[in-house]
């Protein structure tokens, strides 16, 4: 089974066990995260977010990612800038899809 989260303005297929990185989270390393924007999960789409639907993962790590440079020029007009960014991301394992049972439903 998997799900689509959304997180940081993206959005991630992720299933059971899947490692991602994200951008920056607070939190320890170990410690537990539940997202609850889950758009997708396993066949249900949300609209547009599927009620009772979370996933939980585990924080591995706090990084930042190799550094990307952003070069404006305007030709003929000496016009040259120069800059470089990185971004802080965090590294998540994902332990677990749940959804919430209704109550009176039949379905699964």
């Amino acid at each position: 089974m998997f799900a689509v989260i959304k997180t940081g303005g993206k959005q991630y297929k992720v299933a059971k066990d899947s490692i991602l990185a994200i951008e920056k989270i607070d939190g320890d390393p170990g410690a537990a995260i539940t997202f609850t924007e889950v758009l997708m999960l396993g066949e249900t789409i949300g609209g547009p977010v599927v009620s009772g639907a979370s996933v939980t993962g585990e924080i591995l790590r706090q990084f930042k990612d190799d550094k990307i440079l952003v070069f404006k020029k305007r030709r003929r007009k000496n016009y040259r800038r120069k800059k470089g960014h990185r971004q802080n991301l965090t590294l998540v394992k994902i332990t677990e899809l749940a959804r919430e049972r209704q109550e009176g439903s039949n379905g699964p």
